[in-house]
């Protein structure tokens, strides 16, 4: 609680200006409902999931300074870290005061009213050993006796004070300078200068497993020497466990000349120059081959919805098959599919992943509206869409359904981060060497394990997306890095040229489209040929089969060369127009009907033929009359073989008519389920709950006001009779019940209870384990929590009493 209260006490003092800056890093600690007061903001800034959240975005000096001062213990004075990390003068120095400003504005480490830096204690505890180093000595001493402190004081000559406090305190002073410690190790045996000289340079191992019965821990040779002296502390929490040094014995012994690491400088890559036409004519090629792949793979989608496994996800199979419809390699298929589904233009539909609804809205736009959804979508992707194997080199599938990683969703931002900081003009030889100032920037983000070079997989995305062009930043790239959604759309219209109403119809049977194809065209196209490339320019051939594939689907010969009349940018050339009346005469001179079937037509030379075809014999066609054959085989068996001889049969109904063999494109009912209405919401189990829409996020200058004037802690209610009142009738029995939770917390959950927000939280089960869970369609029903946990995708009750923290989703 000491890190709470100095937090609060800082917070306090600060001006409304910087207390805002804080508030807009850190606007994970604003969500509604907003804090009261700084000691509730400092509550919500020190949870160690939000601290764990913040890491990531942390570069990696801001990263390395605090890894220094735990190392420290979690407290030391500026001087003392900036001896600890070489940074004393010159840019080094100046590179440190900017990292720890950017750590207190992430309210991660901050001045206390002493001189001293402290850090938050989740900060302090994400390192086991930091730099290598153990404890601070008064930490490793907090359980020695009276006597123990007084034996080590005799043994360095130094004289006993009365009370224990003053030993361990005359004992820390000693260890405190490191020309004494060095002093006292000059005249240690030489084994235990040996072993002194070993810990030091190594970090501190982890004790052995000890079995009952068996004898005492056994001392290194020369550790007794040490451990008389406090050099090496006993660690009475560790049976049979080694010795532990004390940090300011390791540094001492390593030496004035030793620093921690500290890159205060992102590496430099190698520059060329470069013109901002140049990035612009990259990006706009990459741009536009993309968005016509994207539309590609979607339509193909829509045709024949791509099956899920039964482990979930779409496997390699379906996958190729995608690529071969949509003329697009992997890469591009798997980054359409992730942002697809993020924007919900696909769904999930039983054993199937269709296109939702929102898909025909989005397909009726125009290449740049497009583009945009799928690249906003792609920025904050929780994945690496285009990673295809895991850690044990097993194969991905695609829509997997994996859980959200922060690091993949920094890793993109890291890059956008490192490349926006290029100089004016110039770009880096090949983006791949971007990837080590990727790492700088976001050094906990996440790269594939098969990537040959650091985050070569996000990179590489971006280059497909046109963020990144001839090694530099394009505008797409400036605008995701602002989050700016209008700016990013603007952008896209001027990169992007109009969706092409028209194709170029070739006496080679060929039509060919420059740019993307509009949704029109597109359709027209698809349905009377067969697409061959696609990107910056798409290509579909006209043949037999993909004419009679058209005449199939209900259209008349007149139809076809109607439809292609008005997409054609000229008169439709001759070989086009006599295949389409070829292929319209020889369509339904044979017409098969369901009897078991039986096939009839109106030339009986032709029924005797198909009687005595040889590759037809399996059907056991049988003549009836001379123009009525009867099959053994089923209607769409016999169909199909017929038409893989050659013929163009047609089938007809039970009533005699043509039967039309068009398919419905399938869609989704929902990209997820679907969230309740805000206004009259389900609170409390039997009642309904009046809430008014949730506000925007208050300004941060003036929530800095409010906080600043309010009373810096507030007494926190008890729902069974302390006095305090609890704000509202969901805060009482969310209290009531979730003991584990601060008030602090009970005013979020309660809060996502009434708005109908989602919520994440923290979750020990009956069996003890424990899991962090979002939350959404969530309903009070004391001392139950009903939600869709989106963990395990399914519907859940969850018991108050065991929900540990809370957080914003």
């Amino acid at each position: 609680m000491k890190s709470r209260s100095t937090l609060t006490a800082w917070l306090g003092r600060l001006d409304p200006q910087r207390l805002a800056r804080v508030l807009a890093t850190r606007n994970d600690a604003t969500s509604p409902p907003e804090p009261r007061t700084v000691g509730e903001l400092a509550d919500r800034l020190q949870r160690p999931g939000a601290v764990a959240l913040t890491l990531p975005r942390l570069t990696l000096p801001c990263l390395q300074a605090a890894e220094a001062l735990a190392a420290l213990g979690g407290a030391a004075t500026p001087d003392a870290l900036a001896k600890l990390l070489g940074a004393t003068d010159g840019q080094a120095a100046r590179g440190l005061d900017a990292v720890l400003e950017t750590l207190a504005d992430h309210a991660l480490v901050w001045p206390d009213g002493n001189g001293t830096l402290r850090m938050t204690a989740p900060l302090r505890q994400a390192w086991d050993a930091p730099l290598g180093l153990d404890a601070p000595l008064e930490e490793l001493l907090a359980g020695a006796t009276s006597d123990e402190l007084r034996g080590m004081l005799v043994a360095l000559d130094i004289k006993p004070p009365g009370t224990k406090q003053q030993r361990l305190a005359a004992l820390a002073e000693h260890h405190s300078y490191p020309e004494a410690i060095a002093e006292v190790v000059a005249r240690a045996p030489a084994v235990t200068q040996k072993l002194l000289a070993h810990r030091a340079g190594s970090a501190p191992r982890q004790p052995q497993v000890i079995f009952f019965g068996s004898a005492g821990p056994v001392l290194e040779p020369g550790a007794r020497w040490a451990l008389d002296r406090g050099l090496l502390i006993q660690d009475r929490h560790r049976y049979g466990g080694p010795a532990r040094m004390p940090v300011e014995v390791a540094l001492a012994l390593r030496g004035p000349g030793w620093h921690a690491p500290f890159d205060p400088l992102p590496p430099s890559p190698q520059l060329v120059s470069i013109t901002p036409a140049e990035v612009q004519r990259e990006a706009t090629a990459a741009a536009t081959a993309f968005a016509a792949h994207a539309a590609s793979v979607l339509s193909a989608c829509s045709s024949a919805p791509p099956a899920r496994l039964k482990s979930g996800g779409i496997g390699a199979r379906e996958l190729a098959r995608i690529c071969k419809a949509a003329q697009a390699d992997d890469a591009v298929v798997r980054i359409t599919l992730e942002t697809a589904f993020t924007a919900g233009l696909l769904a999930r539909d039983g054993d199937h992943v269709a296109p939702t609804g929102a898909y025909d809205v989005w397909a009726e736009q125009e290449p740049a509206e497009r583009l945009a959804t799928l690249l906003q979508a792609w920025r904050d992707l929780p994945l690496t869409p285009t990673r295809t194997r895991d850690e044990d080199n097993k194969a991905l599938p695609a829509l997997a359904g994996a859980p959200p990683c922060n690091g993949c969703r920094q890793a993109r931002h890291g890059l956008f981060a490192a490349a926006v900081q290029l100089p004016a003009g110039r770009a880096v030889t090949a983006a791949s060497e971007l990837g080590p100032t990727v790492a700088w920037h976001r050094p906990l983000a996440d790269t594939s394990p098969t990537d040959a070079t650091p985050f070569a997989a996000v990179i590489r995305e971006a280059e497909l997306f046109g963020v990144i062009a001839r090694g530099a930043l394009s505008a797409l790239g400036a605008h995701l890095l602002a989050d700016d959604v209008q700016g990013l759309t603007a952008a896209c219209r001027r990169l992007l040229p109009p969706a092409t109403g028209t194709a170029r119809i070739g006496a080679d049977l060929t039509a060919v489209v420059a740019g993307t194809p509009a949704s029109r065209l597109a359709m027209v196209l698809d349905a009377t040929a067969d697409r061959e490339t696609s990107g910056t320019a798409s290509v579909w051939r006209f043949s037999a089969d993909s004419i009679r594939r058209a005449l199939d689907a209900g259209r008349t010969p007149g139809d076809i060369t109607a439809d292609l009349a008005v997409i054609a940018a000229g008169p439709l050339p001759q070989p086009l127009s006599y295949l389409i009346a070829d292929t319209a005469r020889g369509h339904g001179r044979v017409r098969i009907a369901p009897a078991a079937c039986v096939l009839h037509g109106e030339e009986p030379a032709l029924l005797t033929e198909l009687a005595a075809h040889r590759k037809l014999a399996k059907l056991g066609l049988r003549q009836l009359a001379p123009t009525v054959l009867v099959s053994r085989s089923s209607l769409d068996t016999t169909l199909a073989a017929l038409r893989a001889e050659g013929y163009a049969p047609v089938a007809e109904t039970a009533g005699g008519t043509v039967r039309v063999e068009k398919v419905r494109p399938q869609r989704a009912a929902a990209a997820v389920p679907a969230p309740r209405q805000t206004g009259s919401k389900r609170g409390i189990r039997g009642t309904a709950v009046r809430t008014s829409k949730v506000p925007a996020a208050a300004a941060m200058d003036a929530l800095a006001v409010r906080l600043l004037a309010a009373p810096p802690t507030a007494p926190e209610p008890d729902p069974f009779g302390s006095g305090v009142p609890v704000g509202t009738d969901t805060e009482e029995i969310v209290a009531g019940y979730a003991k584990h939770l601060s008030y602090s917390d009970v005013r979020q959950l309660a809060h996502a209870i009434d708005a109908d927000t989602a919520i994440t939280v923290e979750y020990v089960a009956a069996s003890g384990s424990r899991t962090v869970r979002t939350l959404s369609s969530l309903e009070l029903d004391p001392p139950y929590l009903n939600a869709w946990c989106r963990l395990r995708d399914d519907e859940r009750v969850f018991t108050l009493s065991r929900i540990h923290s809370v957080m914003p989703a």
